[in-house]
């Protein structure tokens, strides 16, 4: 079966930064970070203290994924340009995001070098508390932020652009999905990509079913499925609790909303990325058309417009080039 995962990240060199301050790597795929937390970000075998673009291609290889979306997010520090560098050696396999922390100076400028300079057409929000700009920030509303306004406005001149966005579970302030629903109802031009299934959590189904409702009244609204597992601390494959998730996600959606992706190389420290590539196959929750719509087909058409491979694939750096 064909695959696309929509949702992995490289890291040339660790530059992360969240509310717990910064990391540090220890090697062995080992990090610390400023309050003391010690956690593994890199699987064994992936990388000391990296997860770089030829790992990447060796790992999607020998699990059968044809292509990846690269986005960004704080837990490794934004990776953008080294995203474009992989994403322009290798445009049949990569697509890449970019991010911005829109409370920086230079934002703006930020945002017009990588859309119109580098040819990014995808957007990596990494808004959540828990990881993201809301744990170092003061608290915004993503549809009511003048800051975001502009950024927004700015991408908007670009149909069919995609903004992927991770707002963190429902205990966080960053967690808005009526701020997506606004924002997709304001701007039909772009597509939206809300990560993780909006943070499914045992026992909070209700809770997740309408939300789901609220963003399945638009259509340029999608999911990934994203690190379901770790959200839900599952690790008991293939996964009872996720697949209930994503049996909901499908009723209210439908197959043609849901792209499988798998968050990695965090996530594989947790689940292996095998399995991760595997279970919505031997969950059997979709049928061979819908799966191969979930597994490929969606992330084909959102992310890899042919216009959006176009704008990166013919971009030049005019500060290197």
């Amino acid at each position: 079966m064909e695959k696309i995962d929509a949702h992995l990240h490289l890291v040339r060199d660790l530059a992360s930064y969240k509310g717990i301050g910064r990391s540090n790597a220890l090697g062995n795929g080992e990090v610390i970070w400023d309050d003391g937390f010690k956690t593994r970000l890199f699987p064994a075998g992936w990388g000391a203290d990296s997860f770089r673009m030829d790992q990447a291609l060796q790992v999607l290889a020998q699990n059968g994924v044809s292509k990846a979306v690269l986005l960004q997010g704080s837990l490794y520090g934004f990776q953008n340009y080294y995203s474009w560098q992989a994403a322009k050696k290798h445009p049949d396999r990569f697509i890449a995001a970019f991010s911005v922390d829109p409370f920086a100076d230079g934002a703006m400028k930020i945002v017009d070098r990588h859309v119109r300079d580098l040819g990014f057409r995808t957007m990596k929000l990494e808004i959540s508390q828990g990881g993201g700009l809301m744990g170092y920030h003061e608290e915004f509303r993503l549809d009511a932020d003048p800051r975001w306004e502009e950024i927004f406005e700015y991408i908007a001149r670009y149909p069919g652009f995609v903004v992927a966005i991770d707002y963190g579970d429902a205990g966080q302030k960053s967690h808005q999905p009526e701020a997506i629903a606004h924002l997709a109802q304001r701007y039909p031009q772009l597509d939206f990509v809300v990560c993780h299934l909006s943070f499914p959590k045992p026992g909070k189904l209700a809770e997740l079913a309408s939300e789901l409702r609220l963003l399945s009244r638009f259509d340029n609204i999608s999911c990934d499925l994203a690190a379901l597992q770790d959200i839900a601390q599952e690790t008991n494959y293939p996964y009872p609790f996720c697949q209930e998730a994503v049996s909901l996600g499908k009723d209210i959606l439908g197959s043609q909303r849901l792209l499988w992706g798998s968050d990695a190389p965090w996530s594989a420290t947790f689940n292996r990325y095998d399995q991760l590539a595997s279970w919505l196959q031997d969950a059997e929750i979709f049928s061979e058309r819908d799966l191969h719509a979930v597994m490929y087909a969606n992330a084909e058409r959102i992310y890899f417009k042919p216009d959006n491979i176009k704008a990166m694939h013919e971009s030049a750096d005019p500060l290197v080039d």
